[in-house]
């Protein structure tokens, strides 16, 4: 599937998700104002708090976060010149109290201004040369469940994290990010990212995916190559979120990273390119858990 074609299915995807989700937004009636006398001081009124949203400050726990759910175009596997469609799935947080041990945030959903741990998480889709003939005579890879946790730092124009992951199904290696993001936001509806990222991964990491064994050189055609870990790749994204009201919203992001060293010297990479894109666009729901 070519790239344009796979950018057009996914973003097909996400427009057929939403049309499923959200139900049209009805308008509410508003009753008529009072009249107000000449001369009576007037007082500012904040907006409504949406009641899916509102925390109880008698709750002894409160988590406030996100759902991302659309469709996402992606190299077939790393290394590959070829796109594929796939789902697009994330949570994230931004405000959590547990009492007796404080909260993270701001309770009046502007973005929180602090230094928070958060779960990082990644699947990687399984390669076979059944799937890609390129990759005959190289061993099948079982799909990929990478759990971890993460550092960030948030102030309301600026974003940096780091994070650091295992996998647990899959493989056993470990692998990570490092980023940094300008925020903006040009209305009360729209936010804009964009920041540079750095991967890595270890040695078994390397080998799981950018490897090839002396016997799979012989079977494959390829050069045997040791793969190495440290810094496998670096690059860009930028992503605008739009918000319909307190609940809804819709995300499109793109990313464009260059695999390095070990991951771009890989004759898997030689076969394909080192240059890999994400385009993923999604609908986002706002939630709040509390007992």
């Amino acid at each position: 599937m070519t790239l344009a074609a796979t950018l057009s299915f996914a973003a097909l995807t996400a427009t057929v998700l939403f049309a499923l989700l959200v139900n049209p937004v009805q308008a509410q009636e508003m009753a008529p104002l009072a009249p107000v006398e000449e001369g009576a001081p007037t007082a500012a009124v904040a907006p409504p708090v949406n009641p899916a949203l509102r925390i109880d400050p008698t709750k002894n726990f409160v988590l406030r976060y996100d759902i991302r759910a659309g469709a996402l175009a992606r190299p077939a596997y790393f290394g590959s010149d070829e796109y594929i469609a796939a789902p697009d799935f994330a949570l994230h947080f931004d405000y959590a109290r547990l009492r007796g041990l404080g909260e993270y945030g701001s309770t009046n959903g502007g973005p929180p201004r602090a230094v928070g741990i958060r779960g990082s998480l990644r699947f990687i889709s399984a390669r076979t040369s059944e799937d890609y003939e390129e990759l005959e005579g190289l061993k099948d890879i079982d799909s990929a469940l990478e759990l971890g946790m993460g550092l960030v730092y948030r102030q309301k124009h600026f974003e940096a994290f780091g994070d650091a992951r295992y996998g647990v199904i899959g493989h056993n290696g470990w692998a990570g990010e490092l980023g940094v993001d300008a925020i903006a936001f040009p209305t009360d509806r729209w936010e804009l990212r964009v920041g540079p990222r750095m991967s890595f991964g270890n040695t078994q990491f390397a080998e799981t995916y950018f490897g090839v064994t002396d016997s799979e050189a012989q079977a494959s055609g390829l050069s045997a190559f040791d793969a190495e870990g440290g810094l496998l790749g670096a690059g860009i994204e930028a992503t605008a979120r739009y918000r319909f009201n307190d609940l809804w919203g819709l995300e499109a992001g793109l990313r464009a990273d260059r695999l390095l060293n070990s991951a771009a010297d890989s004759p898997i990479t030689e076969m394909g390119t080192p240059d890999q894109f994400r385009f993923r666009l999604g609908i986002t729901r706002e939630l709040v858990l509390q007992f």
